[in-house]
């Protein structure tokens, strides 16, 4: 999988997540970027980019992810 097929992934489950269809994610994303990003919608999000990946993240790495380019990074390495 490409860097660039995460993100279209990536970009439909922010969409379903937030339920606002002109998100659209890039490298430096992150929860000040998005109005309704807050710990409840981070926990939602985290378990649709899991269960669409098929991956599950470590608490060390949900606390580490700073924007969406490192969830990427951990999706990739994830997924080889």
């Amino acid at each position: 999988m490409t860097r660039e097929e995460v993100f279209e992934k990536l970009n439909e489950v922010f969409r379903d997540v937030f339920d606002d269809e002109d998100i659209k994610v890039a490298e430096s994303t992150n929860a000040d970027d998005i109005e309704d990003w807050d710990s409840l919608s981070h926990i939602n999000l985290v378990v649709a980019v899991e269960k669409e990946f098929g991956i599950k993240f470590s608490m060390g790495e949900t606390q580490k992810m700073k924007n969406v380019g490192e969830m990427v990074d951990i999706i990739l390495e994830r997924t080889k």
